[in-house]
């Protein structure tokens, strides 16, 4: 938790108005995650504190490339990844999470490590399905050896007329008691 502390911004004593930070993300901070997707990455993480009298504002914005391991072929590959959010903090007497958006601080706190939100923004960005992007001919980049593997075992779930098996007439007749109802 040691190297988290670069990711701290400290707020008391900073005039009123905007005031900017750039954190590089890279992979010691990934290691700080346990059990994080990413393992490697090299992201640029820019961060404008607005700073009110009574609430301040963060803009957060990540950019860079993190390498994952593809879903399909199980074989790592470079994401690019690029997010923003907007995040609101007030003052109050107890610390506490309000939604995504909003957090409370207590009054006597001096500074704010945004480490953790900084990592949620960077898997908020990733794709729900993770495999090698496609060629400029649409053609897939997977390790070919395990695509053709994978076609080996495929099954497939449609049946063609002939296949199918011959339906008992027993069940016909139930399946009609159900659709009487």
């Amino acid at each position: 938790m040691r190297y988290l502390k670069k990711y701290e911004i400290a707020f008391k004593g900073l005039k009123e108005g905007k005031h900017q930070y750039e954190f590089d993300i890279d992979d010691k901070f990934f290691d700080e995650f346990e059990n994080s997707e990413v393992k490697k990455g090299s992201v640029k993480a820019e961060v404008i504190l607005n700073k009110q009298s009574t609430l301040m504002s963060l803009q957060m914005t990540v950019k860079g490339d993190v390498e994952l391991l593809c879903d399909r072929c199980l074989e790592n590959y470079i994401q690019e990844v690029e997010n923003k959010s907007d995040m609101y903090i007030k003052f109050g007497s107890e610390a506490e999470e309000m939604s995504d958006e909003v957090i409370v601080i207590t009054s006597d706190q001096n500074q704010l490590n945004v480490a953790q939100y900084l990592y949620e923004l960077v898997i908020l960005g990733l794709p729900i399905k993770h495999v090698h992007p496609d060629d400029e001919d649409g053609n897939t980049t997977c390790d070919p050896e395990m695509i053709e593997k994978l076609n080996e075992y495929l099954v497939d779930d449609i049946k063609s007329e002939e296949e199918e098996e011959p339906v008992d007439e027993r069940w016909s007749e139930l399946k009609k008691l159900l659709d009487n109802k």
